[in-house]
């Protein structure tokens, strides 16, 4: 617990600045930076490290992916091809030397993981004010820290035991009763003072949706952790593991937001 509030002590403030007063370059950077390292994280977890070019690939393609989506949008599909063309067309030189778990971890962490990360230009670049920047990060940390104060409290029957042993029932319908509440004070801290429109009952919907895709992004990577069996992609948050242990339900969340936003018009 004292690792956990020194990390929410420094990081909470530079994630803020960033979110909400950097310049845009500066969060492209910092979006960026994150993917690389869970790309990093991922392909490190199959055990893919001892080749050097899919490491570099596995850093370099959702850096350059977040970097794509920020500055030719409209052809991030190609790039998408390109990065599978290039991986595949090296393994095919090596002559079966590369597993095609080494490819999945490399293209997923540079497609799937990048495209997550750069779903928050995509909701800068929708016209929507910074401050629905921090949605993702709310409706994910919120339904994460409900669940565990739930499942420690009331938690008697398994989520998912074969995937996450200590997640529970309960913690799960706390975590998504942490996301309405916390997805309806933001709607009204919004419109209350910094001129949102936001309808309470579209804003309820998104919230408790966006609870089980933040819950599914969670049991998804501990699933990919249980099968290559590591307990965290790394450290780099300290008892919070490394970047795909800490915004595992972000990187479902984020893009779910990018899309629903537009949808239920939530501005």
């Amino acid at each position: 617990m004292k690792s956990r509030i020194i990390v929410a002590v420094m990081g909470v403030p530079i994630l803020l600045y960033v979110v909400l007063w950097g310049h845009p370059l500066l969060l492209l950077f910092a979006l960026a930076l994150l993917a690389g390292v869970g790309g990093w994280e991922l392909y490190h977890c199959v055990g893919g490290e001892r080749d050097g070019f899919l490491t570099v690939a596995a850093v370099f393609i959702p850096c350059l992916t977040v970097g794509w989506v920020y500055a030719c949008p409209q052809f991030v599909g190609a790039w998408f091809i390109l990065s599978a063309l290039a991986v595949f067309t090296y393994a095919i030189f090596r002559g079966g030397a590369v597993r095609f778990y080494q490819i999945a971890a490399v293209l997923f962490g540079g497609i799937a993981i990048g495209y997550a990360f750069s779903s928050f230009l995509q909701i800068l670049a929708s016209g929507a004010s910074r401050g629905y920047l921090l949605l993702p990060f709310i409706l994910s940390f919120a339904c994460d820290t409900f669940a565990y104060f739930a499942g420690l409290t009331f938690g008697k029957h398994k989520l998912a035991p074969k995937v996450s042993p200590k997640k529970t029932v309960e913690g799960s319908i706390g975590g998504l009763a942490g996301n309405l509440i916390c997805g309806l004070l933001f709607a009204f801290v919004m419109n209350r003072w910094f001129g949102g429109t936001i309808s309470y009952e579209p804003m309820a919907l998104l919230s408790l949706f966006c609870g089980v895709v933040a819950q599914i992004g969670d049991l998804s990577f501990s699933l990919i952790k249980r099968e290559f069996g590591v307990k965290d992609y790394g450290k780099i948050f300290l008892a919070h593991g490394g970047v795909l242990d800490r915004f595992d339900s972000v990187l479902f969340v984020a893009p779910t937001l990018a899309a629903l936003m537009q949808i239920l018009w939530i501005r």
